[in-house]
């Protein structure tokens, strides 16, 4: 007996279910609605294919900062070859001009 009333609930809350699902699907503004989740959906899928492109980007700009950190330390610099190279030079345009 138990086992018959549990089926008359269950069966009635299904019915239940399956009517206000029909009405629900039959209201006039559901089109927009469902237009508009998968319109959200699709901006979603794209915000996430971009982010994991920045993630990349990120470890890229991250090893590049590293690269220039130890660059920026190293004692032989090209930096200050250059800035040598030029002040030599010079010097030997003053001493030309002297010699005249």
């Amino acid at each position: 007996m138990a086992k018959r009333k549990q089926k008359d609930v269950l069966a009635r809350l299904a019915d239940a279910g399956e009517e206000a699902l029909s009405r629900l699907a039959s209201s006039p503004g559901v089109d927009r609605v469902t237009g508009a989740m998968t319109n959200l959906k699709d901006q979603v899928d794209a915000l996430a294919s971009k982010v994991r492109g920045m993630e990349a980007l990120e470890k890229r700009v991250g090893e590049l900062e590293r690269k220039v950190e130890r660059l920026s330390k190293s004692p032989d610099s090209g930096s200050r070859k250059t800035a040598t190279a030029r002040k030599t030079s010079s010097s030997r345009k003053t001493a030309s001009r002297k010699k005249s």
